[in-house]
């Protein structure tokens, strides 16, 4: 969806628009470099902080969407800010405010910097890990995607980041679910055979990761990480209407 002229957000930068923090894993894994095969083994102690990849992706475009930093202004204590965090993350991910409806937040210049500053402030009031399950548009990855829904899904891709847009994308294997995943791209390249679309994504906050599409194939594929052996996968643009 390119949204009207006066509802535009700036573009997304990596430096300034995600999360400093990282959603945790339950579990961990071990890829065997002879055989490819992975193994998975729980996180011991368990993660304070986890199942929240689309709550982390969510709000980081509402951030974007709905937020104004005023580092120029005294930061706020926490009690005085927590009504703020949730004031941007109960407006619509598919929409940005007007420019003079944006929630100030005071003495921080970026989502980056202020969820350095108030890590746990953040995690406590962004929502919680049932919020990922409970997603409107979980129903699609049920159905069957074909090549055709993923080659018009990269090409919609690729207006919206041309238009300065950060679309949110559900990565998925079903029935396997060996990856079920929320990432934002931000930033496209042009390969010899398709399109890599740079990536926020909420596991990995040190660094842009890539999803690449390949148009001989018409098939998505995300690169081997600590929670991924990497490969094909399907995706699915979310956040975007009413039904996603």
């Amino acid at each position: 969806m390119i949204l009207p002229a006066e509802r535009q957000a700036r573009p997304f930068e990596f430096e300034l628009d995600t999360f400093a923090f990282a959603n945790e894993l339950v579990w961990q894994y071990r890829f065997d470099p002879q055989t490819g095969a992975m193994s998975a083994f729980r996180t011991t102690p368990p993660p304070a902080y986890s199942h929240r990849c689309f709550v982390l992706v969510r709000s980081a475009r509402q951030f974007l969407y709905h937020a104004r930093f005023a580092p120029e202004q005294p930061a706020l204590d926490p009690v005085a800010c927590a009504p703020l965090i949730r004031q941007v993350v109960s407006r619509s991910p598919r929409q940005p405010s007007l420019p003079d409806e944006r929630v100030v937040i005071p003495g921080y210049a970026s989502l980056r910097e202020f969820s350095q500053a108030q890590t746990d402030l953040l995690k406590a009031h962004c929502g919680g890990a049932w919020q990922s399950y409970c997603l409107r548009s979980h129903w699609r990855m049920v159905f069957p995607i074909s090549r055709s829904h993923q080659a018009r899904t990269a090409e919609s891709l690729t207006r919206a980041i041309t238009a300065g847009q950060a679309p949110i994308v559900h990565l998925v294997r079903f029935p396997q679910l060996t990856i079920n995943h929320g990432i934002i791209l931000f930033a496209k390249r042009d390969l010899t055979d398709g399109w890599g679309f740079a990536a926020y994504d909420p596991n990995l906050p040190g660094r842009p990761t890539e999803l690449s599409y390949h148009t001989a194939s018409r098939t998505f594929q995300f690169p081997r990480n600590h929670y991924w052996f990497g490969g094909r996968l399907e995706v699915i643009e979310i956040y975007r209407n009413w039904l996603y």
